[in-house]
């Protein structure tokens, strides 16, 4: 009797950043996950550059399609445009001058922008693109600081016991509240950060998996902080998973 294959489910991993790849008259975004990344949306510049009433309004398209993305906890943000062009510039610049709130330090909810030399107009220049060591460095300093600000929300939780604000380090009573089906309220301002050496360590990956998934879908902030940062270090003395909301 011949044995059927079981198809291998396919995973994307956990979210790292979102790319923003610029080209002469659209942009492209892309989900960054650990595993792989997916093209997100294609937004067009109706007419030449040297329009600014256009420009404007195709840059404000990329503001716009960055919101919901940056509300689900994804702050870490890399711009690319091909060598010899303004386009990062031009938009970095137009985020300075009309959304500054995105980027002041003090705002909770500030996105880390980087910038990046390469084409990312299509999934062939994006897979070469994340594999460089500028992207891999640049990532790793955009959500070192992410983590970090997000460590220090977790921190003003810890000291707030009797207004509302939750803080769980155990897997168990992680998984009770995000599966509980009667829960009432939503998880707007719910977190859950695990450093990537708990995950690599775990004996069941998949319990892990499926609870970040299930966070995801459910509007919770998820990330996996590198376990040698400070906000890693962090969360390791907490067992290495944490998960807070008020």
């Amino acid at each position: 009797m011949t044995k059927v294959k079981r198809k291998r489910r396919y995973r994307r991993g956990y979210p790292v950043a979102v790319l923003v790849g610029f080209e002469a008259d659209h942009a492209m975004l892309w989900m960054i996950f650990s595993r792989v990344a997916k093209p997100s949306t294609r937004l067009e510049l109706d007419e030449r550059r040297t329009n600014e009433k256009a420009l404007y309004n195709f840059h404000e398209s990329v503001v716009d399609a960055l919101k919901p993305v940056l509300k689900e906890g994804v702050k870490s943000v890399v711009v690319a445009a091909p060598a010899r062009t303004t386009y990062t510039t031009d938009f970095m610049e137009h985020v300075h001058k009309h959304h500054r709130y995105l980027i002041q330090s003090k705002n909770t909810n500030r996105a880390n922008f980087a910038e990046l030399v390469g084409s990312a107009d299509n999934h062939a220049n994006v897979t070469e693109l994340v594999k460089t060591s500028q992207f891999t460095k640049l990532i790793a300093e955009t959500t070192s600081e992410e983590a970090d600000r997000t460590v220090d929300v977790m921190e003003k939780h810890l000291y707030r016991s009797g207004d509302g604000a939750v803080v769980l380090y155990s897997l168990k009573e992680i998984e009770d509240t995000i599966y509980d089906r009667n829960r009432k309220d939503d998880f707007g301002n719910a977190h859950l950060l695990l450093t990537d050496q708990y995950l690599a360590g775990s004996r069941n990956k998949n319990r892990i998996h499926r609870l970040l998934q299930i966070a995801q879908n459910l509007k919770v902030k998820t990330r996996v902080v590198d376990a040698e940062t400070a906000a890693g270090n962090r969360i390791s003395q907490f067992g290495g998973i944490v998960f807070f909301s008020k």
